[in-house]
């Protein structure tokens, strides 16, 4: 059993493009670059998944049924390896060792996702960034982050999102929505509760992997949690 905290933290592709929806900004890869920084400093093995959604959605690429959900997400997928490698340039001018695994092989400019060795690159104390999803259309990069925290063995998924956790309705539309700080794994399946898609969180259960929910951008945020503060985050656990 490993003696080091080994985390996984997910990033939404849309939060990197700040206020302009679009694209990467820069202010926002340093701010994740020294937060990223803060855990590995506290000796803590940290592996990321970040989405595509501030480049492209193959969800709604597909829409217009002219592209093919399959290229869409092929698409998407591609998106998701931009973001790793802006990432990865980011914590590198940190002074981090960084390493972006691919599910789809991608030699030029990243190495293909193999399990043992991304155990090897955490050990050394090197971020792995899990780029292109699971490698195939239909999975949603949430499901991707939890397969890959199951598989190199992480005590907890973080999903770093604009807001403080979760809430019993969207708090941005309605005035009493109620802040959940604890919910089971089914619970977290409801309709009206949006954690990670129900098959990210299916796996969660199965695996009894807990998937903590919290704002990105409160400063020193990660490293309190996985430090045992949960006063600003949600909990999704057994």
């Amino acid at each position: 059993m490993q003696d080091k905290k080994r985390v996984l933290v997910k990033f939404s592709g849309e939060a990197l493009a700040g206020e302009n929806g679009l694209g990467i900004e820069n202010s926002i890869l340093k701010f994740i670059a020294n937060e990223i920084k803060e855990l590995i400093k506290n000796d803590i093995e940290v592996g990321i998944v970040i989405g595509g959604g501030n480049i492209i959605r193959g969800v709604s690429v597909a829409k217009g049924g002219l592209i093919k959900r399959t290229s869409g997400d092929h698409m998407g997928m591609l998106a998701t390896v931009i973001n790793a490698i802006a990432i990865q340039e980011a914590l590198e001018s940190c002074g981090l060792d960084v390493r972006v695994q691919s599910a789809i092989q991608m030699e030029a400019f990243c190495e293909t996702y193999i399990m043992r060795r991304a155990h090897r690159h955490l050990e050394k104390g090197r971020v792995v960034i899990f780029a292109a999803g699971t490698g195939n259309p239909y999975f949603t990069t949430d499901t991707t982050a939890i397969l890959r925290a199951v598989e190199i063995n992480a005590q907890m998924v973080i999903k770093a999102t604009k807001v403080n956790g979760v809430y019993d309705k969207d708090p941005n539309k309605f005035d009493d929505a109620v802040f959940l700080q604890t919910l089971t794994y089914d619970e977290a399946m409801q309709d009206n509760i949006k954690v990670m898609d129900d098959t990210a969180i299916a796996l969660a259960k199965d695996n009894s992997l807990p998937i903590v929910v919290c704002n990105m951008f409160e400063e020193g945020n990660l490293l309190k949690i996985i430090q045992g503060d949960t006063s600003l985050c949600s909990i999704v656990k057994n």
